[in-house]
């Protein structure tokens, strides 16, 4: 299989994100929302990332939006400026074939040239793929939250990985 062709979202790659979110939310516990995004939040996400400067890439497969990758302020308050916390979502049926692995790389670079420091992930502790997934890239785990989240009638810890983006580095 090729490799995905990564570029910055349009208004037409709403639908195919919300789809994907919203898959991930009704069967998973990457996103710890219980109920479906509504179509009119999602373009104030969108919107919401336009006017902050943060970046929304998405992975076309064959004319198709199979996933996609952005970022944000980690914290409200301006000592956190320079970190960030992002998210990466892959549609179901292209799971483990790459689509991650090509997202990755244009969100770190990007997030570099907003001069970010550290990136952060919230990830829930059971998802063993997402947390190897992120130590590939040089993320390292921080902290465990216990019980921090539920869903599906559990408990969910939520584990924090970082990547320094530009170690040594000073403002």
């Amino acid at each position: 299989m090729t490799s995905p062709l990564i570029r910055v979202a349009t208004e037409a790659d709403l639908e195919p994100t919300l789809e994907i979110y919203n898959h991930a939310v009704l069967h998973t516990t990457a996103s710890y929302d219980y109920d479906p995004r509504p179509w009119l939040e999602h373009q104030r996400w969108y919107s919401d990332k336009l006017e902050g400067g943060f970046p929304l890439l998405v992975a076309e497969q064959a004319g198709k939006v199979v996933g996609f990758a952005t970022y944000g302020g980690f914290r409200a308050k301006i000592g956190y400026q320079y970190t960030f916390e992002h998210s990466v979502y892959v549609h179901p049926e292209f799971q483990g074939r790459g689509v991650g692995s090509a997202l990755m790389p244009p969100l770190l670079e990007a997030a570099r040239a907003q001069n970010a420091h550290v990136m952060m992930a919230g990830i829930d502790s059971s998802n063993a793929g997402s947390i190897a997934f992120h130590r590939r890239y040089g993320f390292v785990e921080v902290a465990v939250l216990p019980q921090v989240g539920y869903k599906f009638g559990r408990w969910l810890d939520l584990t924090f990985m970082q990547l320094e983006l530009d170690p040594g580095g000073s403002r």
